[in-house]
């Protein structure tokens, strides 16, 4: 663990030079919300709506002691970086004493399928006797203990804190999201990962990146920081990837010719079977998630381990061991004689894979029940509602995380990609009252997939305000109004 304080002398080098008398640091940050004690340390960072720079003056007045900036603000205790974003992240890494240093990490990249490959190769290493960290979106996890996430890839400070508790946990690897964000805000600009794996890119979040050029430009640093590549060649960005990337790459692929292969392929609603094949050996796979992606996904998981020199044999049994992940085609218990299904598809891409692979395996008509988030790209609605079409018997168009923006727009530009389509839908823009009406009017042997949610237990409304929003127990409300009405 990092020493309660730290010179500025020893804090800074090799990040800045400065004339400053070599002071006590006692705290860093760079939110200005943050209370902050006397002698902290505040990195000014530019941020998409608020700078840091302007709040200068007012952490001096908190109590901060030294300000980093990027421009000259006057202050007798500035020091100027060309980065702060770079620098602050340095900077983590120093007060928490490098643990990045102490770990294996294990980075995977992509649009879909991030979850699933973390949260599993997790559980096959533990299996294989190893003490791994988890860092993703749905939480973190040292070994057994749990402890709650607020995003995806998280802000340096809080990185580099779980880093270090799982350094000083003795873990031997930590597995990591790497999201998009994270990668292009240099979050992670001083990791080394032992290996990098690429799942596939779909259009997401080009409210951010603004193009699928400089979407696919931000997964792409994950392997300029990687010592091994895992790439998925059945994704046409994961072919362009194995042309521009420099480090070693090994490619997986459930449909085209690859170093990892899956081969004699059998889906069912429980699950996938098929041969694994590396071209020395083949091997029989059995992992319960469904669907044509969940091969790839335990693909990647596989080719991730044995090019961290693990046993195919051994990594084989564990998957077979292992049931499925929360908010992943996740089956809701009901007790009646049709299936509610959740799922995080928040992409047009991974509605249509989960979709297609339900149906593809069901006896009753497949439901859709999805949304699209507010303040996100409105681009994919159209494209999420064709998605929904195309591989459901019926849709129940309703809300996500609306934030800031009024539901019943959000709505308006997701029936636009229904135009044309002939598949029957209602509308329903209040989520509860959607999930009850979906529950209320099932049939025999529907399969109601609740869509976008996932492992979420929230939803985002108007100013920010978060709500208690758990699908699960929306689910068991309604089918506990049903026994009231004794149906």
């Amino acid at each position: 663990m990092r020493r309660k304080n730290m010179k500025l002398y020893e804090l800074i080098n090799d990040i800045a030079e400065t004339n400053l008398e070599n002071t006590e640091i006692t705290d860093l940050t760079s939110d200005t919300r943050k209370a902050v004690t006397a002698g902290a340390m505040f990195v000014c960072i530019k941020g998409n709506t608020f700078d840091g720079h302007d709040a200068a003056e007012d952490m001096i007045k908190k109590g901060c002691s030294v300000i980093v900036c990027e421009r000259d603000l006057g202050l007798d205790n500035q020091i100027i970086v060309d980065d702060t974003r770079e620098a602050y992240v340095r900077l983590c890494e120093a007060w928490f004493g490098h643990p990045e240093r102490e770990l294996s990490l294990i980075g995977v990249t992509g649009t879909n399928g991030k979850t699933t490959i973390t949260t599993v190769l997790k559980k096959v290493l533990s299996d294989l006797g190893c003490k791994v960290g988890l860092i993703g979106t749905c939480q973190n996890e040292i070994g057994d203990s749990i402890y709650p996430t607020a995003r995806t890839t998280p802000e340096p400070y809080d990185l580099y804190e779980l880093l270090r508790k799982m350094a000083d946990e003795n873990c031997d690897y930590v597995v990591m999201e790497a999201s998009s964000q994270g990668l292009e805000q240099k979050r992670l600009v001083e990791c080394r990962f032992k290996v990098g794996v690429f799942t596939n890119l779909t259009q997401d979040h080009l409210d951010v990146h603004g193009t699928m050029e400089n979407y696919y430009q931000a997964k792409k640093i994950l392997f300029s920081m990687s010592d091994n590549a895992i790439i998925n060649i059945g994704d046409e960005y994961g072919r362009r990837y194995l042309d521009e990337i420099s480090c070693p790459a090994k490619t997986y692929s459930c449909c085209s010719n690859a170093d990892f292969m899956g081969e004699d392929i059998l889906l069912s609603a429980s699950g996938v079977k098929y041969v694994f094949s590396d071209g020395e050996q083949k091997h029989n796979v059995s992992f319960n998630m469904p669907g044509l992606f969940n091969v790839s996904n335990s693909l990647a998981v596989i080719a991730c381990c044995e090019v961290l020199g693990y046993s195919v044999d051994a990594v084989i049994r564990s998957l077979s061991n292992i049931g499925g992940v929360r908010g992943r085609a996740e089956i809701v218990p009901t007790g009646r004689d049709f299936t509610v299904i959740c799922d995080y598809a928040h992409t047009p891409d991974a509605l249509a894979n989960v979709l297609s692979a339900i149906r593809e395996s069901s006896s009753g008509k497949v439901k859709c029940l999805f949304g699209c988030g507010g303040n996100r790209d409105a681009a994919k609605r159209p494209l999420m509602a064709a998605a929904a079409a195309d591989n459901a018997d019926f849709l129940i168009v309703t809300s996500d995380n609306p934030r800031n923006e009024d539901p019943q727009e959000i709505v308006n530009d997701v029936l636009k990609g229904l135009e044309g389509k002939t598949t029957p839908y209602v509308t329903i823009v209040d989520r509860r009252e959607a999930i009850h009406w979906a529950v209320r009017n099932a049939e025999k042997d529907d399969i109601i997939v609740l869509a976008g949610k996932g492992h979420e237990d929230y939803q985002i409304l108007a100013g920010g305000v978060k709500i208690h929003f758990d699908e699960r127990e929306v689910v068991a409300d309604a089918l506990a109004e049903l026994d009231r009405e004794g149906r």
